[in-house]
Order: structure tokens, then C-alpha cells, then sequence
């Protein structure tokens, strides 16, 4: 079933949207953190649709409220008052930190993404964009410009001029060598160089921690000292929180949190986990940002009904069951779990992350040189264990991605652990 499947797959949709595994996988359903496929085989999911499954496979929460709003109305457009989708809004901007907050619903990341940008460059009167170094932020014309990362970069054409700054990865680059403050005070002297050789920027995109880059982050504070060089020219600072947010890190409940001393960034980009599956994005600015526009904008499917009854629901389990909280512990024992095996396996270089956002990066041993065959291997005798990860990096990285579902137990997260140690110490 799964082979006519894929050979249908084939004949009907591009070359380029790539599927996992040598023998690509149907998932049928899911439980818990669990899923199974068209045979019937079960999986432990550390990968939850690219972070989507936030809280849990059929979370009855989630299934009650979609449903007895499908028995209502499904949709109605941004034409008309929406209660589900302001009951939304209030809590999602009473959550951001940003005062005075508006809220502007979207149907993915990179719709989200896109409406920053239009944002910013029309409140700053400027069509150029800072963008850090080994970053992803969708698959729009203007987000695929903006990204710094080749592998999901198909053009260079763009509307933007995009200026890349270093600092989003800590492991890699010219400044790696350095500790935390040194790193950080280069960083920042690089950044206002940058500034002398270009017209105003209008801001500055940043991934709190960078997810298809392969989970990295800069230190503590990187941004915080970055907002107070662009504070000083007016340059506005977007968070991108697509993959971070929503208590996922453990310790924050963004990621921007961690770079906090500066106050909150002017705009911040949500998608993924808080639909748990549903096709939600966002994007939250303070009102004198968000109301710059001066032609007029709707959203055809943007905060209709059904994804905001799915959001509310799973932002009420997230909330009143801590997975925050829960994301904290699991996911520190995991990601000590997971240091203790790669410090016995040659290929791992480094077990990096927070929380339930965890990157394990393979190089070739001995050497910082990525090795994405062994990556690859990993990610197929993973799933032979039972078990189903993610995989990212930039042009000089092969990093494993592990992100379940935040209500993870700690039995599960020492099952998935056995599997992936199994996995590493096949690598050849």
C-alpha cells in the first residue's frame, strides 16, 4: 500500500518536497506521543510534524472543541466578527510581553513571517532586512530571500536587500573559539560595522534558537545586547518564535525571554505548535507597528473559527497542565540522557538545546567536518527502533532534531533515548 502510495506521490506532487527514510513511511494515526503507519508498525514521535504536535497526538481537548465548532460554522472570514478568534487574540497578546499589543492571525509561519516583514519595512520606510547567519523562515518569495541557509534557499531574487549578521549559531563561524562575553562583544562590534556600510535597515529577523539550522542558539543576552545597537538607530527587532515558543525551551516561555534585559522585541512570529496540527500562525506587534498600514488587508482563512477553537483548547491543556514546566524537566533529563551516550559515540560532536528542543550534531570523527551520511543513518535505524527524529543544519552542519510533543513522561523520554543510543552506536 505504502509503495503504490509513493509511486502516486511521485506522478502528482514536485521533486523537491522531500519525504523522509529510503522507504517513506505513511502515518495513519496517532495517540499520546505515539504514532503508527499503514502497516500497523508503532513509533514513539520526537519529531511531532516538525514541532506541530505541541501537547499530544488526538488530545481529547483539542478533537471536543474542533469538532462541536465544525457542528456550528467552520469559517467565516476576517469580514465578520469572530468570537473564537478574539477570545484568541486577547490571550495570546496578554501572554507576549509586548505592551499594547495587537494580534494578527495567519495560516502558517511563513505567512506569518511575511506579515512582519511587510510590517517593518513599511512602518521604517525601508526595504532592507538583518537577518543572521544559518536562519530559516519559510517558503514565501520574501521569506526564502531573507533565509540564511542555502539547502532552503532556492533563489536570491528577493524584494528585500538582505544583510546577514553572525551570531545565530554558537558552535560555528569565525567567533565560535570565544567564550560567552567575547562571543557576544564580537558579535556586536560586527553588527554595528555592518550598520556603517548600509542604508537604514528596517529590522532585524532572528530565531530565538534556530530551528532548521539544527536547534543552535547564540549565548544568553546575544540579542538583548543587539537591541540596544539597533534601539539607537530605530531599527525594529521581529522574533521569530515559530518553533521556540509557547514554553517549548522549558526555562522561557518565548525564546526572546532569554534575551530579555533590553525589553521585548517590537514583533513576534507564531505558528506551529499552538494549532497542535491545526494551520495557525500569527503575528503579535505593539498597535502603532501593527496599524501602519494604509491599504487595506484581510485573511480569507486566517483565525477562522475551527483553528481558533483548536488554539484555545490546546493553549488552555498547555497552560493548565505545565507543560512548560514539564518541557523543563523531561526534556533536561533527556538531553543528560543523551550527552552521557555522545560522549561515548566518536560521531557526535555536540548534544546541544533546551527543554524539548534538543540537537544532536554528527561529525566525522575526529574532525568538525559534518558528516550527513551518518545523519541520515541515524534517522533510518531510529526509525527501525521505533522511533521517529527530525534532521537540520546549515552547509557545515548534520544535526539530529528532537522536539516531541511537551507532555512527554520521562519513561518515554528514556525509551526514546535507548532507541536513538542504539541508533548513534550503529553509525560505521
Amino acid at each position: 500500500m505504502s509503495k503504490d502510495l509513493l509511486g502516486r506521490h511521485r506522478e502528482v506532487l514536485p521533486d523537491w518536497l522531500a519525504l523522509y527514510y529510503d522507504e517513506p513511511i505513511e502515518i495513519t494515526h496517532g495517540e499520546g506521543r505515539y504514532v503508527w503507519d499503514a502497516e500497523g508498525r508503532k513509533y514513539l514521535d520526537f519529531f511531532g510534524g516538525i514541532l506541530t504536535t505541541m501537547t499530544a497526538h488526538a488530545l481529547p481537548e483539542v478533537a471536543k472543541a474542533v469538532s462541536e465548532q465544525a457542528g456550528r460554522i467552520v469559517h467565516s472570514s476576517t469580514l465578520y466578527l469572530n468570537r473564537p478568534m478574539v477570545d484568541l487574540a486577547e490571550r495570546v497578546a496578554q501572554l507576549s510581553g509586548i505592551p499594547d499589543a495587537r494580534v494578527f492571525f495567519t495560516t502558517s509561519g511563513t505567512e506569518a513571517n511575511d506579515t512582519a516583514l511587510l510590517l517593518a519595512t513599511t512602518y521604517r520606510r525601508s526595504n532592507t532586512v538583518l537577518a543572521m547567519r544559518n536562519s530559516y523562515h519559510g517558503r514565501s518569495f520574501s521569506t526564502v530571500g531573507i533565509t540564511g541557509n542555502r539547502g532552503w534557499s532556492p533563489t536570491s531574487l528577493s524584494p528585500l536587500q538582505t544583510l546577514y549578521v553572525h551570531g545565530g549559531a554558537r558552535g560555528r563561524g569565525p567567533f565560535a573559539g570565544l567564550g560567552d562575553e567575547e562571543f557576544i562583544a564580537a558579535c556586536v562590534a560586527d553588527l554595528r560595522d555592518l550598520l556603517g556600510h548600509t542604508r537604514p535597515p528596517a529590522a532585524l529577523i532572528a530565531e530565538p534558537v534556530q530551528g532548521v539550522g539544527g536547534f543552535t542558539a547564540p549565548p544568553d543576552g546575544l540579542y538583548a545586547a543587539f537591541r540596544e545597537v539597533l534601539r539607537e538607530r530605530g531599527i525594529l527587532w521581529i522574533a521569530d518564535e515559530v518553533q521556540t515558543g509557547w514554553g517549548r525551551t522549558g526555562e522561557h516561555f518565548w525564546g526572546w525571554q532569554a534575551h530579555g534585559r533590553s525589553g521585548p522585541p517590537d514583533i513576534v512570529t507564531f505558528a506551529k505548535g499552538i494549532g497542535n496540527g491545526m494551520s495557525i500562525g500569527g503575528v503579535i506587534a505593539r498597535a502603532e507597528i501593527m496599524n501602519c498600514l494604509d491599504a487595506n488587508s484581510i485573511s480569507t482563512f486566517g483565525g477562522t473559527q475551527i483553528t481558533m477553537a483548536a488554539g484555545l483548547a490546546n493553549l488552555t491543556y498547555l497552560l493548565e497542565h505545565d507543560l512548560q514546566g514539564n518541557a523543563r524537566r523531561v526534556g533536561g533529563l533527556l538531553i543528560e540522557r543523551l550527552r552521557a551516550v555522545g560522549a561515548q559515540v566518536p560521531a557526535v560532536r555536540e548534544v546541544r538545546g533546551r527543554g524539548l528542543m534538543i540537537g544532536v550534531e554528527l561529525a566525522r570523527p575526529g574532525t568538525a567536518e559534518a558528516d550527513p551520511e551518518a545523519a541520515a543513518a541515524v534517522l533510518e535505524a531510529a526509525r527501525a527502533g521505533g522511533l521517529l527524529i527530525g534532521k537540520g543544519g546549515g552547509h557545515d552542519t548534520s544535526a539530529l532534531r528532537i522536539a516531541p510533543p511537551m507532555s512527554l513522561t520521562v519513561a518515554e523520554a528514556e525509551e526514546g533515548a535507548a532507541i536513538l543510543e542504539d541508533a548513534l552506536r550503529s553509525i560505521r
